[in-house]
């Protein structure tokens, strides 16, 4: 074994080896050639195979994060070494596939959680692997980019993804692999509303006044709200009722639905409105969002002017008020199991046939 060794700054050196089994003529000892760098105690080799008799060690110039190349010429050694970092990042980096795993669609969905930590490897990876999945015949590429990275995201745009939709600590992106139309489905386009209409033994609807000013500023109505992620229709009423006015209540039945287009950021809206019996009856405002709420007579209600210009909310009070009579059949929650995903769900429908 001959060892030679060239100080390179610092705590790096370069360092070079090779071994020659004793049955070789000693001309051929440069296949055995290898070379190392000694970084932080840290030992990293690779190895140069060449059937020439000279010792002469090339190396190709490597692309320095800015763009810049950097090689020096060894005096005395034949060598062009690059700088210390470089060398060390050089030999020391392998390019690997993003970490990822196949969805029911012939499409990939990356791992956000092994997303590399620099940008630099993260370009690396990703040009890497989209030319890989597309070899695979994969179609639609998802990519989660997470808060703590979203430095990651320009460059994801920059290899030809797409923003997809956002949520509170997160960004989807999108890649179509074949060159025709898209078929990922779109970014979420509805949101879903509840109204809970609430009536007491003297025919008197819990109402409330909004703090917004929106189009019903100032006008009485009925509690409403958007559900929550993972939350049941008739579970969003009786949560909205509960937050806005303090007053408990239960699930009856669905008494009807509408569904309103460019609402809010443009998207579609689907209000679900649910009569619900009261539990309680003592109201608690929350002052947050809401600037009144009380018992109201369905006359005086149905009287603002407000009802008399907007069809649709009125209505909606009027089948309230017969489904309040028994002159008019909602639809009922049946809880059932689904294929879809194997759980327990509810089912909407009108069982008084």
């Amino acid at each position: 074994m001959v060892k030679m060794a060239a100080v390179m700054g610092g705590s790096q050196r370069l360092g070079f080896h090779f071994q020659q089994p004793k049955d070789e003529p000693r001309g051929c000892w440069a296949k055995y050639f290898r070379f190392q760098c000694l970084s932080e105690g840290n030992l990293l080799h690779k190895s140069i195979l060449s059937n020439t008799s000279s010792a002469q060690l090339k190396t190709s110039p490597v692309p320095f994060h800015e763009g810049s190349y950097v090689h020096k010429k060894k005096a005395g050694l034949g060598l062009h070494v690059l700088s210390p970092n470089i060398m060390s990042a050089a030999l020391s980096t392998t390019v690997e596939l993003l970490d990822s795993w196949d969805d029911e669609y012939d499409g990939v969905i990356i791992n956000p959680e092994s997303l590399p930590s620099t940008a630099n490897v993260f370009a690396s990876s990703l040009r890497a692997s989209l030319p890989n999945w597309k070899l695979k015949g994969k179609r639609g590429i998802w990519l989660k980019i997470l808060l703590e990275q979203a430095d990651l995201v320009p460059i994801a745009i920059q290899e030809g993804f797409d923003f997809h939709h956002a949520e509170p600590g997160s960004v989807m992106l999108t890649y179509w692999i074949p060159n025709d139309l898209c078929m990922l489905p779109a970014s979420p386009s509805h949101q879903i509303g509840v109204a809970g209409f609430v009536i007491n033994n003297k025919k008197e609807v819990l109402v409330v006044k909004e703090k917004c000013p929106c189009s019903c500023s100032g006008v009485w109505k009925l509690p409403t709200g958007y559900i929550n992620k993972s939350e049941d229709i008739y579970a969003g009423a009786i949560r909205e009722v509960k937050e806005e006015t303090g007053v408990d209540t239960i699930f009856l039945e669905m008494v009807a639905f509408r569904h309103a287009h460019l609402v809010s950021f443009e998207k579609s809206d689907l209000l679900f409105v649910c009569m619900l019996k009261p539990l309680s009856y003592e109201i608690t405002i929350d002052d947050k969002e809401i600037q009144a709420a009380k018992w109201m007579a369905v006359d005086e209600l149905m009287g603002q002017p407000f009802y008399e210009e907007d069809h649709m909310s009125k209505k909606v009070i009027d089948v309230c008020a017969a489904a309040y009579e028994d002159r008019y059949s909602g639809f009922k929650a049946h809880q059932l199991a689904s294929k879809f995903d194997g759980k327990l769900s509810y089912l909407y429908y009108n069982d008084s046939n």
